[in-house]
């Protein structure tokens, strides 16, 4: 590619909606400008990036055994109405209708069409196993739209669906696209971590999400020290703690607390650590207020405690209004001690073993001093309700919790039927009867793989692109061509020979300054850059420099060409 007959807008100012580094560079590179919240279109530059991801992305599939497909972006609104999704999905959901006023909506994602598709296509268990994937654009009508494409509202994605007769050869398809997905990201380049998560809306029992490992990660995931052992935080089991509850040392007193509610205000009032003291919090249960106690250094973990049978889902916070009514306090003063018997008390795991411990006295401007369980305070169960830290033990025995951060870029789930048996989705078995199928769903959001690699990959110059994903490996950077003709001659030979070698080259012959020139193969991300230069030209050399090296060597011709073999 000649640079002179290419659209490349790079941009010297940091755009002032950009909040992180990718949607930085991406508007600085000219990868990508803003069309509405949320809404992009991808420049030259941007797309031949995300065409080489997405290439990535079908050479595995492909291999895999997947067959793609391609499904309508528009959906009825009757598909979603039969798995109920129509209104559970939410606010995220893009409505609209055609001109016969007929419902459809823009889909965020293609389970309801992959599965009508099926129960048309699929009548025998001779016809299975089969997995069908598509690389297509989806729409979720996010509320707050940021950081370019890592949550656009309109994005690519690879999502894929497998249809099995028994469960075990489902599990065997979830694992052969777990394995996929870990050769995509090994080729890309990136460093990741697939991770146990939580299915969360779209249902299913296992499921894995893959991370790209950036400190600007949304995502919070949990890994060990000492084995493969990772899992998204919300899912990372936090292990009961190896020694008991001692027996009750301390007298219970109640202490005034006249200003202090929240655990740092009263651990230091009262000269306490924080992990002395006890979190107590009030949510909406099936049938009534429920307490919720842990460890006052640590957090409620939202989706553990969504999974209780006493709460009919995520759990959401008692208003002061409704505290007052229950216990005659404002929040912040709310303790296990004398709770009334209607209100089911559910300890984490590490906040069962505490003794003489500091808790609310339920009731405004005090708190109890020297607390025990049994003795002092009722205890209905113990569950695991926290957020693990840096430190804990691994599930897996081996080896202590790490944190890190990661953006989301994968997830593949083992559905089950839930989808077939609200869509009657089966085909004949062995035995001439009806079967519903089970399925697996498998996503890889394109687009944001682009931005996650960013993340990962930058420095002070603008982005480092792993190789597999630049817009071109190499490009060959002409210095002054007017002066010299042999410039433009040498540089055209060696630009044909690479080209001839399968190399993705590009020859900017743009006619900018040497220092301009270099800053925008820098921002850009071009892994490797050969000058042409007059001088090096009489010397029988270019000038050559890999992007992420700090010094420039000169090389023969043939180094050059060999570099690139």
């Amino acid at each position: 590619m000649r640079l002179s007959k290419f659209h490349l807008a790079t941009v010297k100012e940091v755009p002032a909606d950009a909040e992180i580094v990718s949607h930085q560079l991406m508007l600085r590179a000219g990868m990508i400008r803003k069309l509405a919240a949320g809404l992009y279109t991808w420049s030259p530059l941007g797309l031949r990036v995300l065409r080489k991801v997405e290439a990535v992305v079908r050479e595995e599939m492909n291999r895999a055994g997947a067959i793609e497909v391609l499904m309508p972006a528009v959906q009825p609104r009757e598909l979603w109405e039969e798995t109920g999704r129509w209104e559970k999905f939410g606010g995220q959901l893009l409505k609209m209708k055609d001109r016969k006023e007929a419902w459809y909506c823009f889909g965020p994602t293609h389970e309801e069409v992959v599965t009508d598709f099926a129960r048309a296509e699929l009548h025998s268990y001779k016809q299975l196993p089969l997995n069908f994937y598509q690389i297509q654009t989806k729409f979720r009508d996010e509320i707050r739209p940021r950081f370019g494409v890592m949550r656009a509202r309109e994005f690519l994605m690879k999502d894929a669906y497998s249809f099995h007769l028994s469960a075990e050869c489902l599990e065997r398809e979830y694992w052969n696209m777990y394995n996929a997905y870990t050769r995509i990201f090994t080729r890309l380049e990136l460093k990741f971590r697939p991770v146990q998560a939580d299915a969360g809306a779209i249902g299913g029992s296992v499921t894995h999400e893959f991370h790209v490992l950036a400190e600007s990660g949304e995502d919070a995931i949990a890994f060990s020290d000492g084995s493969d052992y990772a899992a998204n935080v919300e899912k990372a089991e936090a292990m009961a703690p190896a020694t008991g509850r001692t027996a009750p040392a301390a007298a219970l007193e109640r202490v005034a607390t006249p200003t202090q509610r929240s655990i740092d205000e009263v651990s230091g009032f009262l000269g306490v650590a924080a992990a002395g003291c006890l979190k107590t919090i009030l949510v909406r249960g099936n049938d009534g207020l429920v307490a919720l106690c842990v460890r006052g250094d640590h957090e409620i973990n939202e989706i553990k405690a969504s999974k209780l049978a006493e709460l009919p889902g995520e759990p959401v916070l008692a208003d002061e209004a409704e505290i007052v009514k229950a216990l005659g306090c404002k929040p912040g003063f709310i303790g296990p001690v004398g709770l009334p018997d209607s209100i089911p008390v559910i300890v984490d795991r590490d906040a069962a073993v505490l003794a003489d411990f500091v808790c609310g006295g339920n009731q405004d401007g005090s708190h109890y001093r020297g607390a025990n369980w049994l003795r002092d305070a009722r205890l209905s169960r113990v569950e695991d309700l926290r957020k693990v830290v840096d430190g804990d033990a691994s599930p897996d025995g081996k080896g202590q919790i790490r944190l890190a951060r990661g953006i989301e870029v994968g997830h593949v789930f083992q559905l089950g039927t839930k989808y077939a048996e609200a869509l009657n989705a089966s085909v004949i078995d062995q035995s001439g009867k009806s079967q519903v199928l089970a399925m697996g769903c498998y996503g890889i959001g394109v687009s944001r793989i682009v931005a996650a690699a960013i993340e990962q990959n930058f420095d002070a110059a603008g982005i480092v692109w792993p190789e597999p994903m630049a817009p071109w490996r190499v490009v060959l950077c002409l210095i002054n061509p007017k002066n010299d003709t042999n410039v433009a001659a040498v540089a055209d030979a060696l630009y044909a020979d690479l080209q001839a070698r399968g190399v993705d080259v590009a020859l900017d012959d743009r006619g900018l300054r040497a220092g301009g020139m270099f800053a925008d193969m820098e921002l850009i991300g071009i892994p490797h850059r050969v000058v042409v230069s007059e001088r090096g030209v009489a010397a029988g050399t270019f000038e050559y420099r890999a992007r992420r090296d700090s010094e420039s060597r000169q090389l023969s011709r043939d180094e050059v060409l060999a570099l690139f073999a």
